[in-house]
């Protein structure tokens, strides 16, 4: 069955409207781009870009090691990723996925046991990646949000530094999301209804039923709504200030301080990213007044978190939206979202 959309306007769309692209055919769905917009890294830290093909003929594919069952592949996560979303989504197309990855584990065949590092043939070394994010985009499923595009989009996360791989064979553990990419800047924008940060599985079909409920559960009208919302409502210069402020505070605070205010998971170098980037960035920055709407200030965290490692980022996005909108409770008089701006 089909998710419900937001439905689609056929007269001349307003400021905040859904696109439907023209449908084009499965075999096309790779060579779909966007040529408006520079393409940016989702993620960077110390990650890089790698293709399907590179994880299929380079990489191999760790075991357990107490009795050598092998875990379910990146390749095996992506590919079981668009097989539940094109169920899910039949009648759009996607983009190829977008796979960014990091620490590499390197290793040798049997045979190579004895031989230098420097004397090593290519096909006698081994590698694969001990981190994987990948993202697909539904470019036929778009809203503007405060003059930004933003594009369906879904992916995941596999971290191996998470699972124990030198017991038996046990569940495996996996990220997914749907959410949204802002496409001025590639940013994503996940919220917690659209995420999984732990998927438990012992199998192909277990992940296979719990990215599907997590396709079907998700409604992109109402998190579109949500950050349509963030527009709205401004900080003022000082404010703003306030903010960061506060936020370097924040990770010196008590637990049980923290317990009675919003949970904010950015670092001190990325609340730096921040406060610089309110000055600096193009596309989000202050006005000329010094006033931030928060749909700027939201876009100022997720591209201060694409400095976060793989297995963090998911997790810091998501906070910076649930923390965004509790800069909303916080403008609205809320008492126990009032901390930050006090």
């Amino acid at each position: 069955m089909e998710a419900q959309l937001i439905p689609v306007r056929r007269n001349k769309p307003s400021e905040n409207s859904t696109t439907i692209i023209e449908n084009k055919s499965v075999a096309d769905r790779s060579n779909i781009s966007n040529p408006k917009y520079e393409r940016k890294p989702f993620i960077e830290a110390n990650t890089s870009e790698v293709s399907l093909s590179h994880l299929k003929s380079d990489c191999i594919i760790p075991v357990f090691s107490k009795d050598n069952e092998r875990t379910i592949a990146h390749t095996e996560f992506i590919e079981i990723a668009q097989e539940c979303a094109n169920k899910v989504f039949p009648h759009h197309h996607f983009t190829t996925p977008e796979i960014r990855v990091s620490h590499q584990i390197k290793g040798r065949v049997p045979s190579a046991i004895h031989k230098t590092a420097k004397e090593l043939l290519d096909h006698e070394k081994t590698i694969y990646y001990e981190r994987m994010a990948f993202m697909v985009q539904i470019p036929s499923i778009t809203e503007t949000i405060n003059g930004n595009e933003v594009a369906l989009t879904f992916g995941g996360v596999r971290a191996y530094n998470q699972e124990n791989l030198y017991s038996r064979k046990t569940f495996e553990k996996f990220k997914f999301f749907i959410g949204f990419q802002n496409l001025v800047c590639c940013n994503m924008c996940v919220s917690s209804d659209g995420f999984a940060g732990e998927l438990k599985v012992d199998g192909y079909e277990t992940l296979r039923l719990k990215m599907n409920q997590i396709l079907k559960s998700y409604h992109p009208e109402n998190h579109i709504q949500s950050m349509q919302y963030l527009s709205e409502y401004f900080l003022s210069e000082h404010q703003f200030a306030q903010l960061i402020g506060r936020a370097r505070l924040y990770n010196y605070l008590s637990k049980k301080e923290k317990k009675h205010i919003p949970e904010l998971q950015l670092n001190d170098g990325q609340i730096s990213t921040v406060a610089r980037d309110y000055y600096q960035d193009e596309s989000f920055c202050r006005n000329d007044n010094g006033d931030i709407n928060l749909w700027s200030v939201y876009n100022l965290f997720t591209q201060a978190n694409k400095s976060s490692y793989i297995d963090t980022f998911l997790e810091r996005n998501v906070n910076a939206f649930d923390f965004s909108n509790s800069l909303v409770k916080a403008l609205n008089g809320s008492e126990n979202y009032h901390w930050f701006l006090s």
